[in-house]
């Protein structure tokens, strides 16, 4: 069969291209303004991908075209697959459909991490032996692709709260059929489908409601919006983190190792190469997800201790002259404020330049503007890159003093930032696109100052 997948480069559809691939199928695909590490991951399959949506497309006359999420109403290709009647589906139905029916998925959903636990609980598996498949919505180092398809029972999905396609408003994860579930987290996100949390809410409760008795949820006892999920019914037994009676972190040292304690009693040591508390919590609910599916406690724990992380995830591109920069993908105000701190106490000692692109959804509408100066106060100098912006970011950044500065010119802040970069500085670069390209021109700016 050939498929061609409308919105490909987006991290979802190029799991959903892989897999559809590794089925057997021919896969093509269109997009626009493809990025690392999306782009070169479909390359390296030999995946031909188009550049924009031309109507004519139709013309490769594909069985089956399969919509991304990103592709709305007056899209010229989707238009014409729609009045010429042809055959389309939406990348979680295809999934669902194709995939997961004879397998035990676990999903991981939450409003941050769930790239990162769900790339943790893979390998956890894999460690375990047990070969297992995925679709992540990032490129995990330790596999070096995002999304594999095995003989394995057992699939791992990141499951998003985001909306499944033009057709079908329900958030994705509502297709996956999980058996084991972490709930990471619930705040405020996606602005451009969700009037408000409680509208986040109700999707989360939808996703619990089809959760079988058999299963298993993992959830943050720290979260008030998942206790309220949770407490509109659940029909799934419950295993509570950062919760006392349930699992929970204790001893930290320096480096953010720390005890495993279950119901009281410390069960291993947790050594993570990875800073931040917001990851060791990412890591005790893949622990407790894995349990669930056979692997001991002290295998996952072994099998963290040399897990590699996750591209885009306080990913290190390069050193120059003493200059350290980083890419993370931290979007939101409660993602970037944890980043900074995961790095402040890592690197314990050198500044911070914070390089931001409010790019989200979220962001771009300006939801989040009065939350950015407290999220970004642990960064020594912020840099904002502010083209296209409806919302005066001067403005809502002007708490942080003479420690921001906000451009609408790449060119200009890369200057910046080199400019004032001296040996010993971190350079944390922050945007959940592929921002201009500027961790390569900081790099090759610092090379030639």
């Amino acid at each position: 069969m050939h498929i061609h997948i409308l919105g490909i480069c987006g991290t979802f559809m190029g799991g959903i291209a892989l897999l559809a691939r590794a089925c057997g199928h021919r896969v093509t695909g269109c997009d626009t303004n493809a990025y690392p590490p999306m782009s070169t991951q479909l390359a390296a399959q030999g995946i031909e991908l188009i550049e924009g949506y031309a109507a004519d497309q139709i013309g490769l006359t594909p069985d089956l075209f399969v919509v991304g999420n990103a592709i709305s109403r007056s899209n010229p290709l989707l238009e014409a697959i729609l009045d010429q009647g042809l055959p389309y589906i939406s990348g979680p139905q295809w999934l669902a459909e194709n995939v997961l029916l004879d397998k035990w998925v676990l999903a991981v959903a939450g409003t941050h991490g769930k790239t990162t636990t769900a790339s943790m609980l893979a390998w956890i598996l894999e460690h375990a032996g047990m070969t297992p498949g995925f679709l992540i919505g990032g490129v995990p180092q330790d596999f070096g692709v995002s999304a594999r398809l095995t003989s394995s029972p057992f699939f791992v999905i990141e499951a998003d709260e985001y909306d499944t396609a033009f057709c079908d408003k329900r958030s994705k994860f509502v297709h996956y059929r999980a058996r084991t579930a972490i709930l990471n987290n619930l705040e405020f996100d996606h602005a451009d489908i969700f009037a408000d949390l409680a509208a986040i809410e109700t999707q989360f409760h939808q996703f619990v409601r089809i959760l079988p008795k058999s299963g298993l949820i993992v959830a943050n006892a720290s979260e008030p919006a998942l206790k309220r999920v949770l407490e509109r019914g659940c029909w799934t037994p419950i295993e509570w983190f950062n919760d006392p009676s349930g699992w929970s972190l204790a001893g930290y040292d320096v480096k953010d190792n720390c005890s495993v304690v279950l119901a009281g009693n410390e069960i291993g040591a947790l050594h993570l190469d990875m800073p931040g508390r917001h990851n060791q919590d990412n890591a005790l609910a893949a622990v407790a997800a894995a349990r669930h599916a056979g692997v001991p406690t002290d295998s996952s724990l072994s099998a963290l201790a040399c897990f590699g992380g996750v591209r885009r995830r306080l990913e290190v591109r390069g050193t120059v002259r003493g200059v350290t920069v980083y890419d993370d993908f931290a979007h939101h105000p409660t993602a970037i404020s944890a980043t900074i701190a995961g790095l402040r106490r890592r690197i314990n000692g050198g500044r911070i330049l914070a390089v931001l692109e409010p790019r989200s959804h979220t962001m771009r509408q300006g939801v989040m503007k009065a939350q950015l100066p407290a999220s970004l106060q642990e960064a020594d100098l912020t840099y904002c890159y502010a083209a296209n912006l409806g919302w005066d970011v001067r403005s809502a950044l002007a708490p942080l003093g003479e420690r921001v500065q906000v451009f609408e010119d790449i060119d200009i802040l890369v200057k910046a930032v080199v400019a004032a970069a001296r040996e010993g500085d971190h350079v944390l670069v922050m945007s959940n696109g592929g921002f201009c390209g500027v961790h390569d021109r900081l790099l090759k700016a610092l090379a030639t100052s």
